[in-house]
């Protein structure tokens, strides 16, 4: 796939950054459209702007909320091939605001960078800190060359809790670059709440769903929206457009023990008759760090997760087939280390989610 070079247009840049920025003559650098061969992690093709994860329509039948959120660019990354030994990066953000007040704008905002090592792996080289909403930086610069002069695969996370306008990769315009295009396998589709969204990752690359996608080397999308997920049969009806691997379920942090009983039986039912063979897990909520001090909040976990499990087994006793379910207690681990604010979850809480969902995944997915 052969991709038209553009020229450095010289932006202007943040001083704080000024250190990253020391590549060289400008016209030496071309700058590839992302655009150009497409991002994985989009259910939709058809969306009103380019980096949207709802198609127009839902705008009109989701909660307000919901759409809004809708436009964040969370789950979604670009993967490419170059030679150069250094990578640049400039994106345009929908929001001015970077950060929220437990979570970095790295998180928020910023882009983060894996490198395919020798073996196989994908490995985390650079994030990007983003400090307005208009950016331009060297990722990385000195990268080990590959024997034979290949070209490496890279990829791209796209900011969590923003939107993403733009972006452009950049590298030396006599190096060898070509875009990859997204992945042809069914993805896991994650719904549910701030935590599947991405908060309070401290980089997109450490989301639990994104993690889950490098364990199984699979396309992922993330549908999460903070302070939302409640189980709408609305976006059930939008889920069941979609034709993934697998579908999780996780919106029980947002929803009350009523909810539950009311939406749980329903929405697997709706995705099971749109998608008769597609497996999919149902998640309790994680446990509150703080729960062992407080009762009602125990008392709240534990209405929640019976209205689900009493709904799981109704759905399995009348014959629906291909059901996970993944319980709570220990989605954040036992040491009460595992959540940036007692309920979402910090690095180390990310990889303990990814831990036991991808457990589960490989039980319900043989």
């Amino acid at each position: 796939m052969k991709l038209s070079r553009r020229s450095f247009l010289g932006v202007s840049t943040s001083l704080a950054l000024a250190p990253q920025l020391a590549w060289g003559r400008p016209d030496e650098i071309a700058w590839h459209d992302v655009r150009d061969w497409g991002i994985e992690g989009k259910g939709w093709t058809e969306t009103q702007r380019y980096f949207d994860r709802f198609p127009p329509n839902a705008e009109k039948s989701v909660p307000a909320p919901v759409w809004d959120l809708s436009r964040h660019s969370a789950g979604m990354l670009v993967r490419f091939e170059t030679d150069a030994p250094a990578v640049h990066a400039r994106w345009k953000l929908l929001k001015a605001a970077l950060a929220i007040p437990h979570m970095p704008a790295t998180g928020v905002s910023g882009l983060d960078l894996y490198a395919r090592d020798e073996q196989g792996r994908d490995r985390w080289l650079a994030v990007a800190k983003p400090t307005q909403q208009q950016m331009e930086l060297k990722l990385v610069d000195k990268v080990d060359p590959l024997p034979g002069g290949k070209r490496r695969l890279y990829t791209l996370y796209l900011p969590l809790y923003n939107g993403t306008e733009s972006l452009e990769i950049g590298v030396d315009g006599k190096a060898s670059f070509e875009g990859v295009a997204p992945r042809k396998e069914k993805p896991i589709v994650f719904y549910g709440t701030s935590i599947l969204h991405g908060a309070c990752a401290s980089r997109p690359g450490m989301a639990f769903p994104a993690i889950l996608g490098r364990r199984f080397n699979r396309p992922t999308i993330n549908l999460g929206f903070s302070g939302n997920g409640r189980m709408e049969a609305e976006v059930g009806a939008l889920l069941a457009e979609l034709d993934p691997w697998l579908y999780a379920i996780d919106c029980l942090p947002n929803m009350s023990a009523e909810q539950v009983a009311e939406r749980a039986e329903p929405l697997v039912r709706q995705l099971r008759k749109a998608r008769p063979q597609t497996p999919i897990l149902l998640v309790e909520d994680r446990t509150f760090t703080s729960a062992p001090f407080l009762k009602g909040t125990r008392d709240a976990h534990a209405a929640r997760r019976a209205a689900l499990r009493a709904g799981f087994d109704r759905l399995t006793a009348g014959g629906v087939q291909g059901l996970g379910y993944l319980e709570g207690e220990s989605l954040l681990g036992d040491d009460g280390e595992g959540a940036t604010d007692g309920s979402h979850p910090n690095d180390l809480g990310m990889v303990r989610y990814a831990d036991a969902y991808e457990k589960a995944i490989r039980t319900l997915v043989r």
